[in-house]
């Protein structure tokens, strides 16, 4: 029998084939927003643009099991990032939405390539924020180090990890110091859950090893972006050290019906260092393609 969504006045969950996912949800009238987040991040990463989109949007959430998430999915739960972004797929499903825009940032934008690339029947409309692209993934040093540490079992994870207690260890190129300029309060939060419990350390360990095994999968995304005739938006920081702003210029030129807004002083993480510029650039984009 199929459980229904449960709903609080904080955190929502509702629970899918790989385990039970925690979102927020804005509600409304608006036009839909869903909104997804990278590796070793949860949904506060677009607390800032949420906070100006939910106005006129409704911006829905999901905290997906990207090693920040806070409750462990099941044992046999394809935590590769195509099977993500199947869950993905489940998650708008579940929730009867329809016509979304459907966003990433960082791991997120990887996902909303993988979705473009394949069953994107409830997507409208997609925007990438300086994300994961052709062969860039593992990104930078950040995600380098990051699919490395994935080879040691769990519990060796977790003690690799303990550094990342310290904010001076945080802000070093190979953490999140070339992700964002101002957002260590944000980061000291989501690397807690894989210090603390066992079952997220389990999750990240599976989702970093699925990364390392297949590095040509945006690379075969990116064949089929063409394909996606839906409008699309392309927002990148021009100061990424991450992300190839030239990246961000190849997957707009992709795409039919793209455009590319390029964003200055900020690092990769732009609902972060700059998420009222970010959220500008969505609701023109909702606006106008909702109009056309």
């Amino acid at each position: 029998m199929e459980r229904p969504i449960e709903r609080s006045s904080s955190v929502n969950q509702v629970e899918l084939s790989a385990g039970t996912i925690e979102y927020e949800d804005t509600g409304g009238d608006g036009p839909v927003l869903v909104l997804l987040h990278g590796l070793m991040m949860d949904s506060s990463l677009w607390a800032g643009p949420v906070a100006d989109l939910s106005a006129d949007h409704r911006c829905v959430v999901p905290t997906l099991p990207l090693g920040a998430h806070r409750q462990a999915m099941r044992a046999d739960a394809d935590l590769s990032l195509p099977g993500i972004a199947r869950l993905v797929g489940e998650f708008i499903d579940r929730l009867s939405l329809h016509d979304v825009t459907l966003a990433g940032s960082d791991t997120g934008g990887a996902l909303v390539q993988l979705i473009m690339a394949g069953d994107a029947a409830s997507v409208g409309r997609t925007v990438l924020v300086s994300c994961d692209a052709f062969d860039n993934i593992p990104p930078g040093l950040t995600g380098k180090a990051l699919v490395s540490a994935g080879r040691l079992p769990p519990a060796l994870f977790g003690m690799f990890m303990q550094q990342m207690r310290l904010r001076p260890v945080r802000r070093l190129p190979v953490a999140f110091g070339w992700l964002t300029l101002r957002g260590d309060v944000a980061t000291a939060r989501w690397v807690r859950p894989v210090l603390t419990e066992p079952g997220i350390r389990r999750d990240t360990v599976r989702v970093l090893r699925s990364i390392a095994a297949d590095r040509q999968m945006l690379v075969r995304a990116a064949e089929s972006l063409p394909e996606f005739t839906g409008p699309a938006l392309v927002v990148w920081a021009r100061q990424d050290r991450v992300m190839p702003p030239e990246h961000g210029r190849r997957l707009a030129g992709l795409l039919p019906h793209a455009r590319l807004v390029e964003v200055d002083d900020s690092y990769t993480l732009i609902p972060l260092d700059q998420p009222a510029r970010l959220a500008q650039a969505i609701r023109e984009f909702t606006h106008v393609s909702a109009a056309a």
